[in-house]
């Protein structure tokens, strides 16, 4: 899974735009505290699975103490297409790999393979490109 970024720069944080090479997938992400987060609806449309699989997962993750829920999770406020604010849930970089490690969906695994291939980069040239 290659991956092409756009910045966008908000009032808080930065938001990435990843996009892969067939446009297939696209992935609006907030960078905040030198972390990506993503919420539950995002982490779904990126797995390509519903969003009660997501809640289970990252319910697991936390009932078997794999993560600290609150060293990982973030209320952000946004607007929506109403013009409201509402307040949401967003889990860090740690959660999205986890939840990745544990979807059984044809991205989730596109995504399992992005991830080992970086890792092993990074492991045997000391760096990721």
């Amino acid at each position: 899974m290659t991956q092409k970024n756009k910045n966008i720069s908000p009032k808080h944080g930065k938001i990435v735009i990843y996009t892969t090479d067939n446009k297939e997938a696209r992935l609006d992400v907030k960078l905040e505290q030198d972390t990506v987060w993503l919420s539950q609806k995002q982490l779904a449309e990126h797995f390509k699975t519903e969003r009660s699989v997501i809640t289970k997962h990252v319910n697991n993750v936390f009932k078997n103490r794999e993560l600290e829920e609150n060293s990982v999770c973030a209320i952000f406020a946004h607007t929506a297409a109403d013009g409201k604010i509402y307040k949401t849930k967003y889990y860090n970089l740690d959660v999205i790999i986890s939840v990745g490690y544990r979807v059984n969906s044809s991205r989730a695994t596109q995504f399992r393979i992005w991830a080992t291939k970086v890792l092993k980069e990074h492991i045997v040239k000391g760096f990721s490109l």
